[in-house]
């Protein structure tokens, strides 16, 4: 079973981007780097796509955009120690809101998210986030 099936599916991730992005609105730093800072809808869904097809979700983000190239695609943007660490917390109390509420996707699906599993999440996030560093 993959991440996507043991998380609930698009549901989850949807989620999960929905709250990162709740936080990004309200962090002037990281906001700074969105070209439309007042419509997030679109980073949001594009988040929530790569996030999905990367767990073993549906390659809608690929079909859409071709290959992720993250690092390219982040090239413009100065990413330093700091810029990385505003993203994780965010993207750690994302999933921290989105597991910890008291009907979460997976519960939904019969699917508990084990610390095991969680853990995985978050260090993927440790990893894309200093892969994006680049200052």
């Amino acid at each position: 079973m993959t991440v996507y099936e043991r998380v609930g599916g698009q549901q989850f991730f949807d989620r999960l981007a929905a709250e990162f992005y709740r936080g990004v609105r309200t962090d002037p730093v990281l906001l700074a780097l969105y070209p439309t800072p007042a419509d997030l809808v679109s980073a949001e869904q594009k988040l929530a796509k790569f996030l999905a097809q990367y767990w073993g979700g549906p390659t809608t983000y690929s079909d859409e955009r071709g290959h992720p190239r993250l690092r390219m695609r982040h090239a413009p943007y100065a990413i330093d120690e700091a810029m990385r660490d505003r993203w994780l917390a965010h993207m750690n109390a994302a999933l921290d809101a989105v597991t910890h509420e008291d009907v979460s996707p997976a519960a939904l699906h019969g699917n508990a998210l084990s610390p095991e599993l969680l853990g995985e999440i978050r260090d993927y996030f440790v990893r894309a986030a200093d892969h994006l560093r680049n200052v």
